[in-house]
């Protein structure tokens, strides 16, 4: 499966970015959809994740909730990331991921918040 993500860019803290991730394939019900991110020196972090077995079911790491939305669309194999109230460190490269029987990643968009 391939993954595109877009959508990044740089921003001044406080502002939005949407991102997407968008698959060679339609979504399985079974498979879990998330984004994660890697600021320069660290290692990838989980940002947030959705499942849709019972339900839409979304996930979002402490750092990020009531801040970010993730969404998906199973028949497009698209997924949205919405971030808003961005904060420098937020800065990174966010990779969208594909979880089911097999890992897939996708390759990377960078997002810079700075004054």
């Amino acid at each position: 499966v391939q993954l595109q993500a877009s959508g990044g860019g740089s921003v001044q803290p406080g502002g939005s970015l949407r991102l997407s991730c968008v698959a060679s394939r339609r979504f399985f019900t079974s498979e879990r959809v998330g984004w994660y991110r890697q600021a320069p020196g660290k290692q990838r972090e989980f940002v947030a994740r959705i499942t849709s077995i019972t339900g839409m079911s979304a996930t979002c790491a402490d750092s990020v909730k009531d801040r970010f939305t993730i969404s998906k669309d199973n028949a497009k194999g698209t997924a949205i990331l919405q971030m808003d109230s961005l904060k420098p460190e937020d800065t990174g490269v966010y990779y969208c991921n594909l979880a089911g029987g097999r890992d897939f990643w996708g390759q990377g968009t960078q997002v810079t918040v700075s004054s």
